[in-house]
């Protein structure tokens, strides 16, 4: 198939983006027309095993071996052929239509010349990376499933690799392991009942040969867990819930019997952090959603934690948001770096939180280094002893409003930072909102909502004019080195590279290219078919170097945001499944 690209050629740095203007604007582009699926000379070539040694220098491989990278989720690739010098040059290489009109929201993971991207509803494409070529595909038959019981949209964020496998998680709560080279299924394994709340959604994570899988389910009052499944037949080695139950570690934390609806979710794929042999992942809102239902800290909702990949034991927590009432999660991706904080080294992992700070926790024993505003933030006001301060005053509760920031779905939400070691840069999508939330009588029903809460998403009134923003921010101080402002919400996931770019897709359907140290922009790709919500990668075949997006505008936004939801601009903006591969 062929599409048509709207001309967008490299222009100076712009601090804004306009609004989507869909008349005659639009209708004076230049229309450019690009192959879809050039046909290849031969096949793919032979499949190359990904083997713990491959993913453990992930981070060297000419590929995209795993969702982030590298276990350190970086996001950051050592390539440097497309660089600010000639990225100006960067065209479409192929493309394919998916046909799905929701929420794209994986990267494409390569292995050599061999790409596996997922789609919503859980379809997996197979490619060959260099041209484009259709390997092989597999549809999930979902047809039996109640997808309106899945918070927030039918999406896949992507698969993992190990051995001769390809491994994806599904919407009725199954972990498939197919063959790379033909699609087959090797194992399909249930870990839950589907329909009943609970949801996969995350791109699964490989650790000394297991497969690491966390759960959807916290607005539904599931019960989180991460779970560690042999690679090789799919037997369950552990599982850990993240509400732990009376007589156990943090169990006094929820009021009697509340653990087994607690949430919790574990929504997002983790890190390893090899050093120190710990897996750390993110833990999501407990449930219901309003806290006065629930006293107590409500452990280990809205914290990261650090467990032993071999038995699943909980090593240490830092909790970002004690007692959570807003929603603020504690899933985004913890990224470990090296950072240097008032003249003292540390091995750290950072996360920009929902709550609107950018944190800094010590990886080895789950210190607290720092934590800045990087989006305006009242609901967490500041920090006493590391422990975040709430503001009682904006609590809501049944018959009680709050207007307060950021709103629920954060100064970021899911959509991953990336980090740049040469620069000491962490570059975060953010949104600009607050929201009105109110308290309401609720009761659980296994299979439907558990919030407790009414809400609107509304305009950040420091900042009126934008919905997003992309923001550069200093690892060693936690303060922002620069920004660059958007009329529309920035869902794009971010991708650094050696080559001194940033790359990330906007909402209006362009794929930028940022200059890492200035936020300058040094290119915009030709207009794409939709919003961008999903994950850049870049790889290389050879000696040519790749870039790679998916187009396909959806996710919680357009489903549960509110008055920016309801913005014309933000309305406008096709749906439309594509990915996009770029090169020079």
């Amino acid at each position: 198939m062929k599409v048509a690209l709207r001309n967008a050629t490299a222009t100076r740095s712009r601090r804004s983006i306009p609004s989507l203007a869909l008349g005659a604007a639009l209708a004076c582009a230049t229309a450019l027309s690009i192959p879809s699926h050039a046909k290849a000379d031969g096949d793919a070539g032979p499949y190359s095993s990904v083997t713990s040694s491959r993913l453990a220098n992930a981070s060297k491989d000419n590929g995209w071996l795993m969702y982030r990278r590298d276990y350190t989720s970086s996001g950051y690739a050592p390539f440097t052929d497309i660089n600010t010098g000639n990225v100006a040059q960067l065209k479409p290489v192929w493309d394919y239509e998916t046909g799905i009109k929701t929420g794209h929201e994986a990267p494409p993971i390569i292995n050599g010349d061999y790409m596996f991207v997922s789609t919503p509803k859980n379809h997996l494409l197979a490619f060959q990376a260099s041209t484009g070529k259709l390997l092989w595909k597999y549809e999930r038959d979902l047809s039996e499933v109640g997808l309106k019981t899945i918070c927030c949209d039918v999406v896949n964020r992507g698969v993992a690799l190990y051995g001769d496998n390809v491994y994806m998680a599904t919407l009725d709560n199954h972990v498939l392991a197919l063959d790379a080279k033909t699609g087959k299924i090797v194992w399909d394994v249930q870990l839950e009942p589907a329909d009943l709340g609970y949801a996969m959604t995350l791109a699964p994570l490989v650790v000394k040969g297991k497969i690491m899988v966390g759960i959807s389910g916290g607005e539904y009052g599931g019960r989180g867990f991460i779970a560690a499944l042999d690679a090789k037949t799919g037997k369950q080695d552990w599982k850990t819930f993240t509400v732990p139950e009376p007589g156990q570690p943090g169990g006094d934390t929820w009021p009697k019997g509340a653990y087994t609806t607690g949430g919790g979710a574990t929504w997002l794929t983790g890190s390893y952090d090899a050093q120190t042999d710990s897996l750390i992942w993110g833990v999501g809102n407990p449930g219901p959603w309003l806290a006065t239902l629930r006293p107590g800290d409500n452990l280990y909702t809205d914290s990261v934690i650090a467990l032993n990949p071999d038995n699943g034991h909980i090593k240490w927590h830092y909790q970002y948001t004690p007692h959570d009432t807003w929603d603020y999660d504690g899933t985004n991706e913890p990224v470990l770096v090296d950072l240097t904080y008032e003249g003292k080294p540390y091995k750290a992992l950072v996360s920009a939180s929902r709550n609107g700070w950018f944190y800094a926790i010590d990886r080895q024993n789950g210190k607290f280094i720092y934590a800045e505003k990087f989006a305006h933030a009242t609901s967490v006001s500041g920090f006493k002893d590391g422990v975040a301060i709430t503001d009682p005053a904006m609590r809501p509760d049944i018959g009680k409003e709050v207007f307060t920031c950021p709103s629920f779905l954060g100064g970021k939400n899911w959509w991953p930072i990336a980090v740049d070691p040469q620069n000491h840069l962490a570059f975060v999508p953010t949104l600009h909102t607050c929201m009105k939330m109110k308290g309401n009588p609720v009761s659980y029903k296994a299979g439907l909502p558990f919030l407790g809460e009414s809400f609107n998403v509304m305009h950040d009134p420091e900042n009126p004019d934008h919905w997003g923003s992309v923001q550069a921010i200093d690892l060693n101080t936690g303060k922002r080195a620069w920004s660059f402002e958007s009329t529309l919400p920035w869902n794009g996931g971010m991708l650094a590279t050696a080559g001194g770019l940033v790359f990330s897709g906007s909402a209006d359907g362009y794929l930028y290219a940022f200059d890492a140290k200035t936020g300058d922009v040094k290119w915009k790709s030709p207009k794409m078919s939709s919003g961008v919500i999903g994950v850049p990668a870049t790889w290389k075949v050879g000696d040519k170097q790749y870039v790679a997006v998916y187009a396909g505008w959806g996710g919680g936004v357009p489903i549960w945001g509110g008055d920016m939801a309801k913005d014309k601009a933000v309305r406008s903006i096709p749906l439309g499944g594509h990915l996009y591969v770029f090169g020079l």
